[in-house]
């Protein structure tokens, strides 16, 4: 191993350290009044809250977990479980799924029997309560909206890998069929089959893809969720030979936007838009595993650490990732990406986290 790799490996693990306490420490200070449907307050920042941004970190922690062995991740992941299931769960809907990742993922190591029955309610509810778009794919539904006849490419990241993971873990092949199906119907309705990118949604209410924002964290949800994908459950050949093409037609097109810092922009085409680090991180994760994969050759591998030393550049002291733009709803009109706001999330913590450790593999020689 030569110097510069150790110092780089060495910078990766201090930075790992420092994005958990990061993570743990995110408060909302009161920017964004976003109340719930039901009345309650809407906080998409503290990590103390059981909604979509935490849900993502949690995933973060998991994934460092399972790859490391950090114990003191997975602690951290039991005693944030046991105050949210004491407070009572939130009610249901695509974004308030995504806790029950990490907590699939945790479930399916410990076998914890204090968790099962809130995951298989939680499962049997989706199947047959959420509401459904006219191709079968689930509404993208969350606290504050009901966004009917809409499919987004969140969803994938936020509902179906639960449906997979938990599927995989509990037996329940029929999940992990449901989550494979919401690939397949979601890549009919929103890749673009010119460039392989992604558009952000689609609308059965008009029949048509909004802004056709190319939207970089949407098609990071898809580049870092087809191959989580891969791990979490078993697909047949058909499924992953057809979603390993999927996410190869992508990755190829993103590495030709890729900016001189390593970053992408928050319109994947759109000079014009700020650079985005929760972006950046997740497809430069993609970049890497699928290269490890054997998916991509040595130019993923260079784009992925590219990507890599733009993530780093930006976590600061506090282990704070900065430059990601806040929770993004569907846009009307490409003017509204360009202007979403900057704020530090549970989701740019998490996709840092994943893009770090999957760097250690590649930092060893």
């Amino acid at each position: 191993m030569t110097t510069e790799t150790a110092t780089l490996q060495d910078d990766i693990r201090h930075k790992i350290g420092l994005i958990v306490t990061g993570l743990r420490n995110l408060r909302d200070e009161g920017r964004f009044d976003e109340p719930n449907l039901d009345g309650t307050a809407g906080d998409y920042v503290s990590f103390d809250s059981w909604e979509w941004p935490q849900g993502v970190g949690l995933y973060g922690i998991a994934q460092l977990w399972r790859q490391t062995g950090d114990a003191s991740a997975k602690a951290l992941l039991e005693d944030w479980y046991d105050t949210q299931f004491a407070r009572g769960l939130p009610g249901l809907n695509v974004n308030t799924t995504a806790p029950m990742l990490a907590l699939s993922i945790l479930w399916s190591e410990s076998r914890d029997p204090k968790w099962d029955a809130a995951m298989q309610d939680w499962a049997q509810r989706l199947m047959s309560e959420a509401p459904r778009t006219a191709s079968g794919g689930f509404q993208h539904d969350v606290s504050d909206k009901v966004n009917k006849g809409e499919l987004w490419d969140d969803t994938l990241f936020m509902l179906a890998l639960f449906l997979a993971s938990y599927g995989q873990a509990s037996g329940r092949r029929e999940l992990v069929d449901e989550a494979v199906y919401q690939f397949l119907v979601h890549t009919h309705y929103l890749a673009e089959r010119e460039t392989g990118l992604w558009f952000h949604g689609w609308t059965f209410e008009g029949d048509h893809n909004f802004a056709r924002a190319r939207w970089a964290r949407g098609n990071s949800w898809i580049s870092a969720g087809v191959l989580d994908l891969f791990d979490l459950a078993e697909l047949s050949p058909a499924d992953h030979r057809f979603l390993s093409w999927i996410v190869t037609s992508q990755l190829e097109t993103l590495i030709g936007y890729q900016c001189d810092s390593g970053a992408w922009r928050t319109l994947v085409d759109d000079p014009t838009s700020y650079e985005e680090i929760s972006a950046t991180a997740a497809i430069g994760y993609a970049l890497l595993k699928g290269h490890r994969l054997g998916l991509g050759d040595a130019r993923w591998r260079d784009a992925g650490l590219k990507a890599l030393r733009a993530v780093l550049d930006n976590i600061d002291a506090q282990g704070v990732v900065q430059q990601v733009s806040y929770g993004t709803r569907m846009g009307h009109d490409l003017q509204f990406y360009r202007d979403i706001p900057i704020q530090p999330t549970g989701y740019g913590q998490s996709m840092a986290l994943l893009c770090l450790v999957e760097a250690l593999h590649h930092a060893e020689g």
